[in-house]
């Protein structure tokens, strides 16, 4: 009986969250303004959001899980556009970005990149600059469109050696949609410092947003991504990379202490010769906190290889 009542007590809970979830929240992100341009791709919005005016152009594209890209970036884009033209490019089913029932594939991914800068009146050649999982599609847009990319400079970039792991099982994502749908999500997350600080460049409407934005982080486009990213690893893998194209990969300590150097060496032996690295002391998220270090490195980088 007791165990009855306890259940009972939680699926009520549950029932009262989901509620108050879909009544005073369901719609609160309609009252953030994009921070750049909705451009028309494939049938759906996408956000591209610009600072700057340089002869070059970095496009930084975000990691998987990412709530609100272009609020995430948003010191990092302010010290590179000193010198550059920076645009922060929101997947399907990030940031102000639609979703989408377009496989999350690495050749939709390049051709919607490709689409959303020309929309938003941009060419080639770019210097693109990806974080974690966002290096995977990078590579294969090198591969594919290597007269479009003019360098890569990789922020803590998803290895694309050959892997035998297995994606996160669909049903975690499940429950994580149900705890996100019942305000569980939104109530835990409210005891936890954001990432995004002020003392590192972020300004208030920017933390704000972001914390918004990640009550409603995970969807049915973030899911596919994430259960297609072994197959999309291992696709690049099988793509020889261009030799021409210099690779600067930007490693943070954490990620090489774990999955260690091996797992570095062998990617950047992948890239080839004209790839190197350089180990910034940090998390994996090392654009959160290390801008000034970013900045230098990439300005030295594109600077040499002039």
């Amino acid at each position: 009986m007791t165990v009855l009542i306890i259940l009972g007590i939680i699926v009520g809970l549950n029932l009262i969250g989901f509620a108050v979830n879909k009544i005073f929240f369901a719609k609160e992100l309609d009252a953030i303004e994009p921070y750049g341009q909705m451009v028309k791709v494939d049938g759906h919005e996408m956000h591209v959001y610009a600072m700057g005016d340089g002869d070059q152009t970095l496009v930084l594209l975000p990691g998987f899980g990412v709530a609100l890209p272009s609020a995430d970036f948003g010191p990092l884009m302010r010290e590179l556009s000193e010198d550059y033209t920076v645009v922060c490019v929101e997947y399907f089913g990030t940031g102000f970005s639609d979703e989408t029932d377009t496989p999350r594939t690495n050749e939709n991914y390049t051709e919607e990149i490709r689409s959303a800068l020309s929309q938003a009146g941009y060419s080639a050649p770019y210097v693109l600059m990806p974080h974690s999982a966002s290096g995977v599609y990078c590579e294969y847009y090198a591969a594919k469109y290597p007269g479009e990319v003019s360098a890569i400079v990789m922020l803590d970039t998803t290895a694309t050696a050959k892997v035998d792991a297995k994606n996160t099982p669909r049903i975690a994502y499940g429950i994580g949609k149900l705890q996100q749908a019942t305000m569980f999500t939104r109530l835990t997350g409210a005891l936890v410092p954001p990432m995004q600080k002020a003392e590192n460049g972020y300004t208030e409407k920017e933390i704000e947003d972001y914390r918004r934005f990640g009550y409603h982080v995970l969807n049915d486009t973030m899911i596919d991504q994430s259960l297609r990213t072994i197959a999309n690893i291992n696709e690049v893998s099988d793509m020889p990379f261009p030799e021409d194209i210099p690779v600067l990969k930007l490693i943070s300590s954490q990620s090489y202490e774990k999955p260690g150097p091996e797992y570095q060496e062998k990617h950047l032996a992948r890239l080839g010769e004209n790839a190197s690295s350089e180990v910034i002391d940090g998390t994996h998220f090392l654009y959160q906190t290390r801008v000034k270090e970013i900045s230098e490195a990439t300005r030295s980088f594109l600077t040499d290889i002039r």
